[in-house]
């Protein structure tokens, strides 16, 4: 560790957040009167031991549900909190981006705002002078800047703090949520804005419910619930199991944490640390050139005769099970290899252990950075199901063109339902096979429009 700097921009040791809670006001001022010194609260465990690093340059993203204590935690890192015990260490200039109206005076204009957050931050007159007009370029408030900011619209409020935390050349860069509020043009713009300071070296903290942009941008994520530490690693992994806690799959996701830890399911986050094409080497053999015919015999499974990923994820309450899948090209070859511009199928089998009223078919596929790209089910096509009993068995297809560009995809299918409003999964299967596209013409971006172009010489009349 090189002298007069950490090897962490921050480092949470052990921290632990408790509120007291009250059922009545009264309470409160009972048990400060109190001279048995009795208690009428109960301990509320907003953070509970939670303990994580950030390297210096990285970005890392907290995930978790609602009440899983990421807020707490990025107020904590910022020094807007004091933890109940437990120890955050920063190293670097910090420009925080929590709720809207943290850090602002409503009273005070945005200029006003603007020099005094510079204060807050460190910045003298003279450097905040320097910053004005890029902030002020960024913001694109025009003179509401000189109004009151609680004039202010929300995202005109928006835009004058994302403007104001990004442009003051943070060392450190903290987001909660922020990038939520806005039309799509100015967050595509804040966007772009963090991917240029993200490439120029800043560490950023960022929490945020869009998977899209944890995988996108992250190079590792934490993982917290109900505030507990659960996972840190891989992005793509951890929102793995961050779907687990969202379908109720507590039990599957303590037993995937104790396989990783004893070295048994730990392959994947490695490989996707790793990137690149060695995600898809350790997928349980190599594809078959062409393709094969499906095999006649019953007892020959379609999985069996494709590239089947032995690292899969998969869970679910046990009601069905996609017991064989398979990938065929236009010709009907079981393959893993297609062509684009070619039609193909996906088809799965499931069996039912149990009645169940309307079960959803599903497929997904996604790129290697855990995006998802496209996928249907049948309730989105109008193919809705009749009601099954335990022991059916079905078969689905669907039938598509593929315009995919050129490229390593990842498949994932479910058989999923509704039950009382709520979403159910009986059978998830994640990152099951990859699908390799063949293409001898790309065009930019992920999918082909299949432009029909034409170009004519325009003769001028002389």
């Amino acid at each position: 560790m090189a002298e007069g700097k950490m090897e962490y921009a921050i480092s949470v040791e052990d921290v632990t957040k408790v509120y007291k809670m009250y059922d009545k006001p009264i309470d409160r001022l009972k048990e400060a009167l109190s001279p048995a010194h009795k208690e009428y609260h109960k301990d509320f465990y907003a953070l509970n031991g939670i303990s994580f690093a950030v390297e210096r340059g990285q970005t890392v993203g907290i995930i978790g549900t609602n009440g899983s204590g990421k807020s707490t935690i990025l107020k904590i890192i910022t020094g807007v909190l004091t933890p109940t015990a437990g120890k955050v260490t920063v190293d670097g200039k910090i420009s925080a981006l929590l709720e809207l109206g943290a850090g602002f005076n409503m009273d005070y204009t945005g200029i006003e705002n603007i020099y005094m957050n510079g204060t807050m931050m460190g910045y003298s007159r003279k450097e905040m002078d320097g910053k004005l007009s890029e902030i002020l370029d960024f913001a694109e408030i025009g003179d509401f800047v000189y109004q009151p900011v609680k004039t202010y619209s929300s995202g005109m409020f928006v835009r004058l703090a994302f403007a104001l935390a990004i442009n003051v050349d943070p060392e450190i860069l903290i987001v909660d949520e922020a990038l939520s509020v806005g039309d799509v043009f100015f967050q595509a713009k804040c966007y772009r804005r963090m991917e240029e300071i993200r490439q120029s070296g800043t560490t950023i903290l960022m929490v945020t419910h869009d998977m899209g942009s944890i995988i996108k941008y992250c190079d590792k994520v934490v993982l917290l619930n109900k505030g507990h530490f659960v996972a840190e690693g891989a992005p793509g992994h951890m929102v793995d199991l961050y779907k687990k806690i969202l379908a109720g799959q507590m039990d599957l996701l303590e037993e995937v944490k104790e396989g990783e830890a004893d070295g048994r399911a730990g392959s994947r986050e490695g490989q996707e640390e790793g990137g690149g094409e060695d995600w898809m080497s350790d997928f349980s053999g190599e594809l078959a050139g062409g393709g094969r015919r499906a095999d006649a015999s019953p007892h020959k499974l379609m999985k069996e005769q494709i590239t089947i990923n032995a690292n899969r994820t998969e869970y679910g309450d046990g009601r069905a099970e996609i017991y064989d899948l398979g990938l065929f090209d236009e010709k009907g070859s079981l393959t893993n290899l297609l062509l684009k511009g070619e039609r193909f199928t996906i088809r799965e089998c499931i069996r039912f252990n149990a009645d169940i009223e309307a079960p959803i078919f599903t497929y997904t596929i996604k790129d290697k950075k855990g995006t998802d790209l496209t996928g249907t089910n049948t309730m989105y096509e109008g193919a809705d199901i009749k009601p099954v009993k335990a022991g059916d068995e079905y078969q689905v297809e669907f039938n598509q063109k593929m315009n995919l560009q050129g490229g390593e995809y990842l498949l994932s299918m479910s058989c999923t339902g509704f039950e009382q409003g709520e979403h159910v999964v009986y059978h998830r299967l994640y990152d099951v096979a990859n699908i390799t596209v063949i293409s001898n013409k790309n065009t930019v971006g992920v999918y082909d429009m299949e432009s029909q172009v034409k170009a004519v010489r325009y003769e001028k009349n002389i």
